[in-house]
Order: C-alpha cells, then structure tokens, then sequence
C-alpha cells in the first residue's frame, strides 16, 4: 500500500494494517532506519503500559496461590549444581 506524506511529515496508515497491529489514535510508533544505508523504515507499535501489564499478568496467572516460585528456583540451583559436581568429580 502506498501513502502519501503530507507538508507537516504526517502519514495516513492504512485502515487495514491499523487494524491487524491493533494500531488506534493515541498509540505510539517507534520510527527506526536501518543504519545499512537503505532506503527502508523500521516502524514499530510500542505496547501501551495497559497493555504490558495484561501481558505481565497473562505470564504469572499459572502461578498457584501460596506457590514460592524463588524457593522453587532456589532448589533447582541446588539440583543443577549437585549434578555439576558429580560431573566434574566423575561420579555417576
């Protein structure tokens, strides 16, 4: 699709491509051009704080009440380094 760039360096973006990356009035565009010399555009959507902490949430919501992920982490340290050792020792 083409556009055109107006006299104030503003740009219509296509309503289908504003629908399919979820762009709306009032999201930001991060503009990047690649430093290869080309005479291409990087665009970008940046997410909105909205909607990095539903994508926060969505990651932690497996989490059980009353789970302790860092003590979980922690004995998974131990374990991987107890097998480490009988590695370097040549245990089995």
């Amino acid at each position: 699709m083409i556009t055109k760039v107006t006299s104030k360096n503003t740009v219509t973006i296509p309503a289908a491509i504003a629908r399919k990356l979820g762009i709306k009035p009032g999201s930001r565009l991060d503009w990047q051009v690649p430093e290869d010399g080309s005479d291409e555009i990087r665009v970008r959507v940046v997410p909105s704080r909205a909607e990095l902490a539903r994508e926060l949430m969505g990651r932690w919501k497996h989490l059980a009440p009353g789970r302790d992920v860092i003590a979980e982490l922690d004995e998974e340290r131990v374990r991987e380094d107890e097998e480490r050792m009988k590695d370097l020792l040549g245990e089995s």
